[in-house]
């Protein structure tokens, strides 16, 4: 199971010339994770306000052909690995065209600790939020 998330570039997300820049696409990769993980009945604020954070330990981004002002993207995004103490997303980026067709442009990783949201120390997801864990474990996406 994946989250599909779509975007129309901005002007501001462009550089002198003319294309996407490259610090844009982690906060595209984190558009998608925030709605791969609504699929699961939870929003990023809830899992927070449980007790539960995801800061970011590792990205990895590959850019193959550029983003351009007003193209429509599509993020697919997949959980490809779930322990209890860190889960790592998968991305890909594509330009829909005008016949629906998509073009592939990148793709990325993001890599997360399971922290608790006061102390920042690694915490157990699995015995925290069962049923989260639970759902997200049962939907992880083998390459």
């Amino acid at each position: 199971m994946h989250s599909k998330s779509y975007i129309t570039v901005r002007y501001a997300e462009t550089d002198q010339m003319g294309i996407v820049h490259h610090s844009v696409y982690p906060v595209w990769y984190e558009i998608g994770r925030t709605d791969f993980v609504k699929m699961f009945d939870i929003t990023y604020s809830e899992m927070e306000k449980l007790g539960i954070m995801l800061p970011v330990l590792n990205l990895n981004c590959h850019f193959g052909k550029p983003a351009f002002y007003e193209d429509r993207l599509i993020v697919r995004t997949w959980c490809i690995h779930m322990s209890a103490a860190r889960m790592e997303f998968s991305y890909s980026v594509k330009r829909v065209l005008d016949n629906g067709a998509e073009e592939e442009l990148g793709y990325g990783t993001t890599e997360h600790a399971v922290v608790d949201a006061k102390t920042f120390r690694p915490c157990n997801i699995k015995k925290r939020l069962p049923e989260l864990y639970e759902k997200l474990n049962g939907n992880i996406k083998a390459f």
